[in-house]
């Protein structure tokens, strides 16, 4: 059965945000989803770039003014 997980990044700045991405990912199985929560534009760039480097399904939703969620699912 698929997981979700949820990474708080607030308050961090690049790369912090991707590099939890990156190692949370490699832990995860295929079907496994994560939302990670972000507060730095850089990480809204960066995070979903490498995601689809990756061929992960990746969605952005900005929740609040600043604020923004990045959904990512393992599919392989």
């Amino acid at each position: 059965m698929a997981k979700e997980y949820t990474l708080d990044c607030l308050g961090e700045a690049c790369p912090i945000p991707l590099i939890k991405a990156q190692k949370k990912m490699a832990e995860m199985s295929v079907g496994d989803t994560i939302t990670i929560e972000i507060d730095h534009s850089c990480a809204v760039k960066n995070v979903p770039e490498w995601a689809n480097k990756e061929g992960y399904n990746c969605e952005i939703e900005e929740i609040d003014d600043g604020q923004w969620e990045i959904w990512i699912e393992k599919t392989k």
